[in-house]
């Protein structure tokens, strides 16, 4: 092991997420945002979410009060390496996957992509959660990667993260037998003064742990926001509940290979409600102090 991915793979082992500079290459990340201008300029012509993922629900989401032709406001692409080959490209190796494969592998997995757009003005704001209970599985590693397709500053709307508590319970993500994919508002409460924004360059990445608290304010600032985000996994961790984003590419090995065997950890989480919206913003919007 590379000494200096010994401190980052300590480090996050320890915080439940790194930073790591130079994930994309300057071809990548020039690319990936040549694709979603493309997208984001395709929007203009919709007024409603459009395009369709695997199981017919929309592929691009709208933010519902502020989008419009003058000012686009996509907030989430779901899938989007099913109709990209330079988002595929990106999904089965880059930079980010190698550190990866040494905290989680050597057999490494593919389980959903997509990305995440902060357009200035659309006020879009992510409620404290946890990734796992949307997606549970036999164990508990799985990595979610972050790539910044712009710079994040603190006036953009960076993700927050609470250190260590990957390690911490997994908390409920039900209130009043309604799935708000957010945690209850004590527990957001009483760790937001302990979450660390997480800011760089583009082409940088964010390594989070799929159990670390996490949320995100709105984008202040007159400069964009966007994340394309993948979701890694060990081979071996096997899925409890049907996917909320099916896609044919789900499981493709991406580092190492398949070795068809199943190792459990013991933790107990309640199941997720398969979403009607495809975006998780119409999921989050169902918390009673959901803020726009």
């Amino acid at each position: 092991m590379h000494s200096e991915n010994k401190d980052l793979i300590d480090q996050f082992h320890r915080d439940g997420y790194i930073l790591f500079e130079n994930a994309l290459t300057n071809k990548q990340l020039e690319s990936l945002n040549t694709q979603l201008a493309n997208w984001v300029d395709e929007s203009k012509k919709y007024s409603q979410p459009f395009g369709k993922i695997k199981d017919g629900r929309p592929r691009f989401d709208l933010e519902p009060k502020t989008h419009s032709a003058e000012t686009p406001a996509v907030r989430r692409i779901t899938s989007p390496a099913e109709i990209s080959d330079v988002c595929y490209d990106v999904v089965k190796d880059n930079n980010a996957l190698d550190l990866v494969a040494e905290i989680f592998g050597p057999n490494i997995t593919h389980l959903g992509n997509k990305i995440n757009l902060k357009l200035p003005g659309a006020g879009t704001e992510v409620k404290f959660h946890q990734d796992f209970p949307f997606e549970p599985h036999s164990n508990e590693d799985i990595m979610t990667v972050l790539y910044f397709l712009d710079d994040v500053t603190l006036e953009n709307g960076p993700l927050e993260v609470v250190p260590g508590t990957h390690i911490g319970p997994l908390h409920s993500h039900w209130q009043d037998g309604v799935f708000t994919g957010a945690v209850d508002d004590k527990v957001a409460e009483s760790n937001r003064g302990k979450a660390v924004s997480c800011l760089g360059k583009a082409g940088s990445a964010c390594l989070m742990h799929s159990k670390l608290l996490h949320g995100s304010a709105s984008n202040r600032s007159l400069l964009p926001r966007s994340l394309f985000i993948i979701t890694y996994k060990a081979e071996d961790a096997v899925a409890l509940s049907p996917n909320h984003l099916p896609s044919d590419l789900v499981g493709m090995v991406v580092r190492g290979k398949k070795t068809g065997t199943v190792r459990c950890t013991s933790y107990s989480v309640e199941l997720p409600e398969y979403p009607k919206e495809v975006s998780f913003f119409g999921q989050q919007s169902k918390s009673k102090n959901f803020a726009m």
